[in-house]
């Protein structure tokens, strides 16, 4: 599964890519356009300061024209994997937002109407295929948190991906399809703060349709992109990408 490249690795960061099946990890599916390497385009500055990665965002959005999350088969040996579908739906977002808050690295993700509760946070950088790493099938109940972009709770969008499912079984996000508009995310942060997001849009694209700029484009408010799989699998892969927008309330 990868994303659009959008920054550097992070040197304590040790997670792999979500690909296709084998009888141990996955291997890297070669049906999806990839993310232009560092010698196609100019690849965004290593997450230094706040104006830093907002750079690296805009540079992001600039150099790259497709963006997705290549989603490896799931559902299990022996039980065939269901499609995932979600209605596509968008709500006014408020006209006031919060301030953002201090910088503090995500430690956790909850979606309660989702039945998510995961007590730990992955660092997501870049390969050395110039696709953004995602957390390996041995991890697949925790999400990852995209390090070259702001932290959740800050101005700007934060990037978290989580799998729906991977080749062992559902994994985090297996019921994305119960989250409706207005529901909350919590993310846990490092200081002991939570960001609070409440879900304003949520998206389901075909691969080919990726919103690169949408997802990762700058904002004027904190904002959280929380992105996984969906649809039908196809020549080993789900088709879709599901992708949930939200806005910091608290």
């Amino acid at each position: 599964m990868h994303t659009p490249t959008p920054g550097e690795a992070a040197q304590d960061a040790h997670p792999n890519t979500w690909d296709r099946p084998s009888p141990a990890e996955h291997t890297r599916p070669t049906d999806h356009p990839r993310p232009p390497r560092p010698t196609d385009h100019p690849r965004p500055p290593r997450r230094t300061t706040p104006i830093g990665r907002i750079a690296a965002a805009a540079a992001l959005t600039t150099a790259i024209g497709v963006g997705l999350i290549a989603c490896g088969q799931g559902g299990g040996s022996g039980d065939p994997a269901p499609d995932v579908a979600v209605k596509n739906v968008t709500t006014t977002r408020a006209k006031q937002a919060p301030p953002p808050m201090a910088e503090s690295r995500p430690t956790g993700l909850r979606i309660p109407a989702a039945g998510v509760d995961a007590t730990g946070m992955l660092d997501l950088g870049i390969g050395d295929d110039g696709a953004l790493q995602v957390p390996p099938a041995s991890k697949a109940e925790l999400p990852g948190w995209w390090t070259g972009g702001v932290t959740p709770g800050q101005k700007g969008a934060a990037v978290v991906v989580a799998h729906y499912d991977t080749a062992n079984g559902p994994a985090l996000m297996r019921n994305v399809a119960k989250v409706r508009a207005g529901d909350r995310i919590m993310v846990p942060r490092a200081d002991g703060s939570t960001a609070t997001f409440e879900v304003r849009e949520i998206q389901q694209v075909g691969k080919e349709d990726f919103p690169t700029h949408k997802v990762y484009g700058a904002t004027d408010r904190p904002e959280l992109r929380l992105l996984t799989c969906g649809g039908p699998i196809k020549d080993g892969h789900r088709t879709d990408n599901i992708i949930l927008y939200a806005d910091l309330v608290r």
